[in-house]
């Protein structure tokens, strides 16, 4: 018999590329994920991964069965969802992706309501940028800047979030007020990929003859740097750091905050006490969110 594992190893190293990519997002050591694979290629008695100077590729054999591997996937996780959504205790982990200053602004200063509310939930939260999936398990629960938009998932929008160009006093007493174009002044960034989101197009719009001076996808460390010099951050986190906000002729944007879960768990009673939690915290931080 061929065990799961390993075909979940083939799978995380056919997709990422290496075994220490496979092993960091499968959870497990990259001597396992090595063992693993080649126990599935000695029972298989041919190969399937060969390594190359880039990093693994699939042989011909590898390829002939990464469809019918990718299927077992699809169908072990729709098992796993359908268990989850039938667990009727109130506790266990409740994994949330979501950004970090969100988390650390918005949801974690909350927690000890959780907590008191239900003892046995633990709360996992990944805070980052990247799009983890919810079909694929890699996150229950999802607050998102913009609308996910897979068939299986249960989204509604729980917030709208302001969004404004602010400078350090200490910054413009030294610099002055940026004039129109903002020639001579120093602007804080996303990283390039994520210049397409409204709040950068509309900074660079504002500002187009500044110079950028740090691209960062933490707006913690654009906080940080905001202290020093000009950037644009969401009114939650610069309000309440006695920054100054700037006049513009276009007013700012203003972002949607989504929150979603997979069909097939989304009444599950732990994972649901998490939903409420979370959509009754961002409403209460509605004025900082959004203060208009």
């Amino acid at each position: 018999m061929i065990d799961w594992d390993d075909l979940h190893s083939f799978l995380a190293v056919a997709r990422h590329g290496s075994l220490s990519a496979a092993a960091r997002a499968l959870g497990v050591q990259q001597t396992t994920m090595g063992r693993r694979l080649a126990g599935l290629e000695d029972r298989a008695g041919v190969r399937l991964l060969q390594k190359t100077p880039r990093g693994y590729t699939l042989t011909s054999a590898g390829e002939a069965i990464l469809g019918n591997v990718e299927r077992i996937e699809s169908e072990t996780l729709a098992i796993e969802r359908r268990i989850t959504g039938r667990d009727a205790r109130l506790e266990g982990t409740v994994r949330v992706t979501m950004v970090e200053s969100i988390a650390i602004h918005v949801v974690v200063p909350a927690l000890p309501d959780l907590r008191r509310r239900h003892p046995g939930i633990v709360l996992d939260i990944a805070a980052s940028t990247r799009v983890m999936s919810l079909t694929m398990r890699e996150a229950d629960i999802a607050l998102r800047f913009g609308r996910l938009r897979q068939n299986d998932l249960a989204v509604r929008r729980i917030a709208d979030v302001g969004f404004g160009l602010f400078a350090a006093p200490a910054y413009l007493a030294a610099h002055g007020m940026p004039q129109p174009g903002g020639a001579g002044h120093s602007l804080v960034l996303n990283e390039p990929d994520m210049m397409d989101l409204p709040e950068m197009a509309w900074c660079i719009a504002a500002l187009p003859e500044a110079t950028p001076v740090l691209r960062t996808n933490s707006r913690l460390a654009q906080l940080a740097a905001v202290r020093a010099g000009i950037g644009i951050l969401g009114r939650y986190l610069a309000d309440s750091e006695g920054l100054t906000r700037l006049s513009v002729a276009d007013p700012p944007p203003v972002r949607e905050l989504w929150m979603a879960v997979h069909n097939d768990i989304r009444h599950t009673p732990r994972i649901r006490a998490v939903t409420d939690f979370l959509a009754s915290t961002v409403r209460d931080a509605a004025g900082r969110l959004n203060p208009g």
